[in-house]
This record gives C-alpha cells, sequence and structure tokens, in this order.
C-alpha cells in the first residue's frame, strides 16, 4: 500500500513533545519494523537527540528541513509516507507543511488544538488533498483523540446494544492530573491574541459548527457549559478548557461518518466538580477563572509579561515524575431517541499534555500508515473518529495506556 522510502517522519523532533515521542519509538519499539526518521530545522539538535537516544537509535535518519522551506518540506515529503508535526502554534508554523503534503498526497497527522487555524487549512488545501489522496489528521493528541475516539466507541456500543446510535452525549472529566504544556499555552494565547484584534475570527470561535463541512445538516442548539448539575453523574459541572475544540472535532466527526450518529446530534464536555454546595462553589470558581484568565490575557501588556515571566515556554513542559504520574477519567454518557441510555469510561496513563499525547499520536500514525488503505479512507481532511478503525482503538489499548469501558446500559 505504501511505496515511499520511510514510513513516518516525525517533524519538530527536538521539540519537547517530539523528543518524548522519538525515546517511545526507541523505548517502546511497538511497530518493530517501522522505517521512520526525525525532522528539525537544526542539524546540531537532531544530532543531539539521536545520540542522547542509544545506539538502538543510530541508523534513525536526520532530514534538516525549517517550517518555511516550501523546497526542503517538498523533499521530505518526496521520502515519507506520513509526517506527524509537533511543531506549533500551527496558525504560525504550519502551513507549508500542511500544503506540501496535500500536494504530494503524504499522509499527516498533528497536535493542534487551533480550530480556526483547522478550518483556513480545510478552505484552501481540501481539494488538493482529495485529488493527490492525503489523509490529514489534526488533534491526534489528547486533544481530541480521548473525546472524539470515546464518542465512537460509546456509539458502536450502543448500536450493539440497542440497535441504534445515541442523539445527545456528554462528557464529564472526573478525574485528571497534569502539567502545564508551554506549546498548547503558546497556542492559546496566539489564538486569543488574533480573536481579540478580529471581530469576525471571535464570531467563528463561537461557532460550535466551524469545522463541520458545508451541507451539513446539524442545526440542534449546543451547550457551552457554565456552572450547571447534572442529574446523570449526581454532580456540579463546571467548564472544561479542552471544550473548545474538542466538541468542534466531535460535531465535525458527526458529520462525516456514514452514517452520522443522528443528523441532529448534541454534545457537550464539562468538569466535575462534586455535589452539594462545596461541589456548586467549585464549578463557579472555574467559571471565575477561566473569566479572569481570558481577560489578563487579552490585555497584550499583561499578555507579553505573563507569557515572559510566568508561563511556560513552547519547548518546556513537565518533568518526568510528572508526566508518569499524569492521568486522566472521562465518563460519558449516552442518550438515544428511545430513552435508551449508556456509560461509558475513558483512561489514560501519563501526563495527558505530553506523556500520553505522544503515545496517542505515534500510535495514529502508526495506525493511518498501517491499518487504513488509501481504497479505504480516500484523501481529504478527516478526524480521528472518521479516517481510523478499530485497530486504533486496539492500539491506543494495547501500547499507549488508554481504557475503553462501558459502565452500564439501561433499555428506555
Amino acid at each position: 500500500m505504501n511505496d515511499k522510502e520511510f514510513d513516518i517522519v516525525i517533524f519538530g523532533a527536538t521539540s519537547f513533545v517530539g523528543q518524548i515521542i522519538c525515546r517511545y519509538l526507541v523505548n517502546e519499539n511497538t511497530e518493530p519494523d517501522l522505517k521512520w526518521g526525525i525532522s528539525g530545522r537544526s542539524q546540531l539538535k537532531l544530532r543531539e537527540l539521536k545520540l542522547s537516544l542509544g545506539k538502538s537509535a543510530q541508523a534513525v535518519p536526520i532530514f534538516v528541513a525549517d517550517s518555511f522551506d516550501e523546497v526542503a518540506l517538498n523533499n521530505l515529503c518526496a521520502r515519507t509516507n506520513l509526517i506527524i508535526s509537533t511543531v506549533g502554534p500551527y496558525a504560525l508554523y504550519g502551513d507549508t507543511l500542511v500544503k506540501a503534503c496535500t500536494q504530494s498526497g503524504t499522509d499527516y497527522c498533528d497536535l493542534t488544538g487551533e480550530p480556526q487555524w483547522i478550518k483556513r487549512m480545510i478552505s484552501l488545501y481540501e481539494d488538493d488533498a482529495k485529488n493527490s489522496g492525503a489523509r490529514i489528521v489534526n488533534c491526534c493528541g489528547f486533544d481530541s483523540i480521548p473525546s472524539d475516539i470515546g464518542v465512537k466507541f460509546l456509539q458502536q456500543e450502543a448500536y450493539k446494544k440497542f440497535g441504534t446510535k445515541c442523539d445527545k452525549v456528554r462528557l464529564r472529566v472526573k478525574a485528571i492530573r497534569g502539567g502545564a504544556s508551554g506549546g498548547t499555552i503558546a497556542s492559546g494565547i496566539n489564538t486569543l491574541a488574533s480573536a481579540v484584534k478580529d471581530s469576525n475570527l471571535r464570531r467563528e470561535l463561537k461557532n460550535p459548527y466551524l469545522l463541520c463541512p458545508p451541507g451539513h445538516q446539524n442545526m440542534v442548539r449546543q451547550d457551552e457549559i457554565g456552572v450547571a448539575y447534572d442529574n446523570e453523574f449526581k454532580s456540579w459541572v463546571g467548564p472544561f478548557i479542552m471544550a473548545a475544540i474538542n466538541t468542534r472535532v466531535v460535531l465535525r466527526s458527526n458529520a462525516l461518518i456514514e452514517p452520522s450518529y443522528a443528523v441532529q446530534f448534541k454534545y457537550d464536555e464539562g468538569f466535575l466538580t462534586g455535589d452539594g454546595h462545596k461541589g456548586q462553589k467549585k464549578a463557579k470558581r472555574l467559571v471565575r477563572l477561566s473569566k479572569v484568565s481570558m481577560g489578563l490575557l487579552s490585555i497584550p501588556l499583561i499578555r507579553s509579561f505573563l507569557t515572559r515571566y510566568v508561563l511556560p515556554k513552547p519547548g518546556e513542559g513537565p518533568s518526568l515524575d510528572q508526566q508518569n504520574s499524569g492521568f486522566y477519567d472521562f465518563r460519558f454518557f449516552g442518550r438515544t431517541q428511545h430513552g435508551d441510555e449508556i456509560k461509558v469510561k475513558v483512561t489514560g496513563d501519563k501526563d495527558p499534555g505530553y506523556g500520553s499525547t505522544a503515545k496517542m499520536v505515534t500510535q495514529a500514525g502508526i495506525s493511518l500508515v498501517k491499518d487504513v488503505s488509501k481504497e479505504e479512507v480516500s484523501g481529504g481532511f478527516w478526524t480521528p473518529a472518521a479516517v481510523f478503525n478499530d485497530d486504533l482503538t486496539n492500539r491506543l489499548i494495547t501500547n499507549a495506556g488508554l481504557s475503553f469501558e462501558v459502565l452500564s446500559t439501561v433499555r428506555g
């Protein structure tokens, strides 16, 4: 199915998450026959990385390429079937690589959480991807594989049990632990800074159907969680910061998958804060924290100070101990039109933004190369749930520390 010299190249291999990916590939060796290489703009840093990976990595090739060097990126695409990009913020550094992949037929996975950039790439390069056969799969890390594949798993299990899928699904974060990601913070700040200057972008970012293709029929009003009480989980709920990207990815999946989950499909995400007055106070605190943070970061002088002196910078991230002690526990609730109900649990080990993300995007890249032929899924811009089959779910369970479990089903 694949005829190029290499299966996968890690672009941005010397970044914080890029290094974790490379160590994971060397140490875990989940795909022994995988032909992979590393790429970035500094040959010196790439050599240092290769040396740090040990003897077993000394045959791994190095490709020097800058994010804006179209010739180098085209040459890179000519030699590999798939590129995993860790170079963000993608709205600043991602355009040229996506263009090169879509025009050369090279598959692509990334870790972006920037919906406005995904929308722009679709509008610019979707036709090229369809013509060349390139499968472009954004959001293959913590945003948004646990959400997107979690909803797909729930829908598959609901169909097995009830003979129909759920038209309403909720994700609730039960527990999470992880260090702050400098790259994710930089992407968020870049998006916010752009939105402050652009009223059209602000409107776009508020649209839950921003990433849905033209002609989609889903018109149901989507909820944006503030402070609410969730009767199904017997808990107060506050906002979950990743919902801004995850909900849009899941809604796009519903529009791309045939048959869809439901023509009128409702999905939201929130953070469980507990029952009673204490839980309500915690949910309100999350809302206040979100508003204060957004307000402060909207002010250029304060944003500049925090970026320079306080917040983690791109390339910085949690310590190895923090990565290893991290985890997340997501609970999903789905209801069909007939009142059938299903609850599902999705968990991951390691720090979600780095340790787990590195494993997820690696397995996504491997699965796209090894498990999904271009006859099965043609070129275009896809979501994880729309492009991957059960092989990825199995890889995530076996090799990436995720679990997927049905907790309960009730017929309506």
